[in-house]
């Protein structure tokens, strides 16, 4: 099954599955819930895929939402994200849902079909540009910068630009309790006792341009 809000991302990917002896496009879905609709109609009538290629941002249900309800609900089914975003953070929500594979747009046709292959007997596949991010994690002691998720990492921008609790969460569309914690893991991980602190940081670090801090208040 091909899950893409893009109806042009679906019959390119088809098209090219499709000229391959061994593979067949059982569906294609809109969206997460498009697809959950599609998949319970078809496990009872025992027609489930066995590989789901699935893109991250799409309308109606997020995509990491959509993988962990597929695999709960269908553990025989296996997904393989295949979107334009390779944020760190993102691959780890998505591998943490329960996808066995994980491919950037730019990829190839012949690795798209290394992907589905390798999910059908139970192996795994990476996007060489993320394996590689995922080995530098794994090898390299998170510390400083490298410590800050990616959401994180945003926060600490907004506050080296002296935004408030309140503006930070309108900026990243969260609650301002939630941009509260932010700040205060941020902290805690910087191992910074003010948000003055962190500004000098922001612009030590290149995250920003040089300028006095304006933060308003060293409350976390």
């Amino acid at each position: 099954m091909i899950v893409d809000d893009h109806a042009v991302v679906r019959r390119g990917v088809r098209a090219y599955l499709e000229a391959l002896d061994e593979m067949a496009v059982a569906a294609e879905a809109a969206d997460g819930q498009d697809a959950l609709d599609q998949l319970a109609g078809m496990a009872v009538r025992g027609t489930l895929p066995d590989v789901i290629l699935l893109d991250l941002l799409m309308p109606r249900m997020d995509g990491v939402l959509a993988v962990s309800l597929i695999t709960g609900r269908y553990p025989a089914v296996r997904v393989v994200i295949l979107t334009s975003f390779g944020e760190m953070e993102r691959v780890h929500a998505a591998l943490a849902a329960g996808a066995v594979g994980y491919l950037l747009k730019d990829a190839g046709p012949d690795e798209v079909a290394a992907s589905i292959r390798a999910a059908a007997v139970d192996g795994t596949y990476l996007d060489p540009a993320i394996a590689r991010r995922l080995t530098r994690e794994i090898t390299a002691p998170r510390t400083g910068l490298n410590a800050l998720t990616g959401r994180e990492r945003a926060v600490l921008v907004l506050v080296a630009e002296g935004r408030s609790n309140k503006e930070i969460a309108d900026a990243l569309v969260i609650s301002e309790r939630t941009a509260r914690t932010h700040v205060s893991h941020m902290l805690r991980k910087l191992q910074l006792t003010s948000r003055t602190q962190a500004a000098l940081v922001a612009v030590r670090e290149g995250l920003l341009p040089p300028q006095a801090p304006r933060t308003r208040s060293d409350a976390r």
